[in-house]
């Protein structure tokens, strides 16, 4: 195996409890103890996967979290005492793919990493997955997306998401169904990830086509609608 996983963390403890772990499961952990190396660590590193706690010195998680996905879509899974559902959703809206709460216990934390990497793992390449809708192309292949022929970024988790919807157009999924097609069925996390994603993606689609959108069937769930 032998991935890269980058460990974020002032806590001596918790790094070296991580990392014997991580070790132990045949991954390759690196630690920094501040935002600042965090930041640069990720860039010349190149890791699986970031296991990023919030308070930190010189620079917090948040803003850690922010630098990156300027510029990289490597997986991150937040680490925090914060609990509440406003920081695990603040989480999600800056780009963690997951958000696990201390304290946690250190095989949940690998399985939550395993989880994660199977979520983001690239597709066959042989196998084309595309949809086209007025305005609006997606590819699983390429992991790309394209509004009135510009490509548009996007997270991965976006992407599929979207491509699920539209592959799917006028039925409605529950947020639990969406998590269990999209996230995999053992995915932790709540099911308000689902509507940070959605979120995101109309802001990145908004006034696009008026012969489709992305619905909220409230009560229920999302579809992709078609008129």
């Amino acid at each position: 195996m032998n991935e890269k996983i980058l460990i974020v963390d002032d806590d001596a403890n918790i790094c070296e409890l991580l990392r014997l772990y991580l070790t132990k499961e045949g991954y390759s952990p690196v630690i920094v103890n501040d935002g600042i190396a965090a930041v640069e660590t990720a860039a010349t590193l190149k890791p699986a996967l970031i296991l990023l706690d919030i308070m930190l010195p010189k620079l917090d998680g948040w803003q850690v979290c922010r630098k990156i996905r300027q510029s990289s879509d490597v997986p991150i899974i937040m680490l925090s005492a914060k609990g509440e559902t406003f920081d695990k959703i603040l989480g999600l809206e800056l780009g963690a793919d997951d958000y696990i709460v201390k304290p946690f216990e250190a095989k949940e934390v690998v399985a939550r990493i395993k989880a994660v990497l199977r979520r983001t793992a690239a597709p066959a390449a042989e196998i084309v997955k595309e949809v086209n809708f007025d305005n609006l192309f997606i590819s699983i292949t390429n992991y790309e997306m394209k509004v009135r022929g510009v490509h548009v970024d996007a997270p991965p988790k976006e992407l599929e998401l979207l491509f699920h919807l539209a592959s799917n157009p006028n039925r409605v999924f529950t947020r639990d169904q969406l998590l269990d097609e999209v996230w995999g069925f053992d995915y932790y996390g709540d099911s308000r990830t689902v509507d940070v994603h959605i979120k995101r993606l109309r802001e990145k689609l908004e006034g696009v086509s008026d012969k489709w959108e992305l619905k909220t069937v409230w009560s229920v769930g999302y579809k992709f609608e078609t008129r």
